[in-house]
């Protein structure tokens, strides 16, 4: 599977510019790919004004990933800030090139910035079937809660989309290696850069790793598309050599 990760500053809270951004950045990309994953909040960056910014599932920026994936013949994928029943949402959306949507909101919420107050908190893990790949969708915070991620479906690859500070990079960089090793799965983490409103500085670290912790792509810090190629068969083989998932721990979340 080729992948490819968008790694860019944010408009804070200015959805069109955002999209136009993106969009100038898919239509470089020169070869063809199976997914595109963005960052999460990319239509706003990542704020608590959710009444401000919130969007339905028709509205403008999904339409836009609809159209994106169509055209490109490619899935895309990424978090939105959206409006349904009166909540408001941190939801990860994936749009397959079909124009299929399924999608994953976000289980944990950041509290320290006050977005368990605004966001409604999901509560289901979400598997997406895709190109024969089980691909795991998670959403920053979430990277520092191994039990909800825990490999228990026997997926190949798990997605982070955030908007993760340049303070807690080495977070970052050392639980993608550890959801990695622990899972025996791909991981990809697809981070911003630039300054948010609130001056908080981030310098992405965007990467992929293998199913050993091994860099594919190394944690980058500048702004680009980067492109990946994940070999299933290469896991699968390793997955059998070394059967660590057969001696997991069996539990049940409750959620």
């Amino acid at each position: 599977m080729k992948i490819a990760l968008i790694q860019t500053d944010l408009f804070w809270q200015n959805a069109s510019k955002n999209r136009e951004n993106f969009d100038s950045k898919i239509n470089e990309i020169d070869s063809e790919v199976d997914l595109i994953v963005l960052p999460e909040m990319f239509s706003t960056g990542f704020t608590m004004n959710a009444s401000e910014v919130a969007e339905t599932m028709q509205g403008e920026t999904i339409g836009w990933m609809k159209f994106k994936a169509k055209q490109k013949n490619t899935a895309i994928t990424g978090s939105v800030v959206i409006a349904e029943n009166g909540k408001y949402y941190n939801r990860m959306v994936f749009v397959f090139p079909s124009g299929e949507i399924k999608y994953y909101d976000k289980r944990h919420s950041f509290s320290l910035a006050g977005e368990d107050k605004v966001y409604t908190r999901g509560n289901q893990k979400v598997i997406i079937d895709y190109l024969d790949w089980k691909i795991c969708l998670q959403i920053c915070y979430d990277l520092r809660f191994p039990v909800f991620v825990r490999n228990s479906e026997n997926y190949d690859l798990i997605l982070y989309v955030a908007n993760w500070p340049k303070v807690r990079t080495n977070a970052w960089d050392a639980l993608l290696k550890a959801r990695a090793i622990e899972n025996l799965s791909y991981v990809i983490g697809v981070n911003r850069i630039g300054k948010d409103a609130h001056n908080f500085e981030h310098i992405g670290h965007s990467q992929a790793l293998d199913f050993l912790g091994n860099y594919i792509l190394e944690p980058q810090e500048k702004n680009g598309v980067f492109v990946v190629e994940l070999d299933k068969n290469t896991m699968y083989e390793t997955r059998k050599k070394l059967d660590f998932l057969s001696d997991r721990d069996l539990f049940e979340i409750k959620l």
